[in-house]
């Protein structure tokens, strides 16, 4: 699964830490979200759009990949 959390990170100019401690969880967390190691569960995907104020669809995308598992 594909996510634009880093670009919309740097739009708000906040590093993963900051965004860990507003989403309530370990800045490594955020990190292994962003690299696509880890995929979050779907309450703390929506809380990572909404602080984003964006939809969910548009934060996280599936890839070709994902459509055929």
């Amino acid at each position: 699964m594909e996510n634009t959390i880093r670009v919309e990170r740097a739009k708000k100019k906040i590093t993963q830490a900051e965004l860990a401690e507003r989403v309530q969880v370990s800045r490594q967390t955020i990190h292994a979200i962003e690299t696509g190691k880890f995929v979050p569960s779907t309450v703390l995907a929506l809380k990572i759009a909404k602080f984003f104020n964006i939809k969910l669809e548009d934060l996280f995308k599936l890839e070709e990949s994902d459509l055929t598992k």
